[in-house]
C-alpha cells in the first residue's frame, strides 16, 4: 500500500489550519467570552444577595421604627434637672418597692454626641437575695428609658442573708433638635 505524500502534505495543512483557527478561536473569541460570562454570573450572585438584605431590612423596618419610638417615648423627659429628678424618683419609688435600703446613688451626666446625653447613675444598695431579685425586677420592668451597665453583688455576712448591690444604670436623655 502506498501514500500519497501530495495527499498526505495536504491533509496535514488542514489539520494545522483547523488547529490554527481553533486556537484563535479560543483565544480571540471562546476565552474572552467565558471570562465575561463568568463576571456576569458572579454579578448576578452578588445583585441577588443585596437584593435579598434590601428585602430583608425592609421586613426589618417596622421592628426598628417601633424600637426608635419605644426609646424615644421612654426617654429620660424634660429638662435635665427634671430628668434627674425623674431617675432619683424612680429609685426611691423601686426602692420602697423591693424593701431594699439605698446607701448611695450618684449621677453624672455624659455627653458623648451632640444628639443626645446619658444620666449615668451608680447606685449602692443592700438587702436579701430576694429584696435585691425585685429591685432589678423592678428597674427593669419600668417604663423609664434605663438600662443596667455594670452589677456588682457581694455578701455582707458571712452566711449571705444580706447583701450588698452595686449598679451602674444609664439613662437616655434625647436632645431636642435645635429648631
Amino acid at each position: 500500500m502506498k501514500i500519497d505524500l501530495r495527499n498526505r502534505q495536504h491533509l496535514l495543512l488542514l489539520l494545522v489550519g483547523l488547529l490554527a483557527v481553533y486556537w484563535i478561536g479560543d483565544k480571540l473569541v471562546i476565552g474572552p467570552l467565558a471570562a465575561v460570562w463568568q463576571a456576569r454570573s458572579e454579578r448576578i450572585v452578588e445583585l441577588r444577595k443585596r437584593i435579598q438584605q434590601g428585602k430583608e431590612l425592609l421586613v426589618q423596618e417596622r421592628r426598628t421604627l417601633e424600637k426608635w419610638e419605644r426609646m424615644r417615648t421612654n426617654a429620660l423627659p424634660g429638662a435635665v434637672s427634671s430628668a434627674e429628678g425623674t431617675v432619683l424618683r424612680s429609685f426611691d419609688k423601686w426602692s420602697a418597692d423591693s424593701r431594699i435600703s439605698v446607701t448611695s446613688v450618684r449621677p453624672q451626666w455624659k455627653h458623648p454626641e451632640e444628639d443626645y446625653m446619658t444620666l449615668e447613675c451608680r447606685v449602692d444598695a443592700s438587702g436579701s437575695l430576694a429584696a435585691l431579685s425585685r429591685f432589678l425586677y423592678e428597674l427593669e420592668a419600668d417604663p423609664i428609658g434605663v438600662r443596667i451597665d455594670s452589677l456588682e453583688l457581694s455578701s455582707r455576712e458571712s452566711d449571705g442573708s444580706q447583701l450588698t448591690l452595686g449598679l451602674t444604670v444609664n439613662g437616655l436623655y434625647l436632645n431636642p433638635p435645635p429648631q
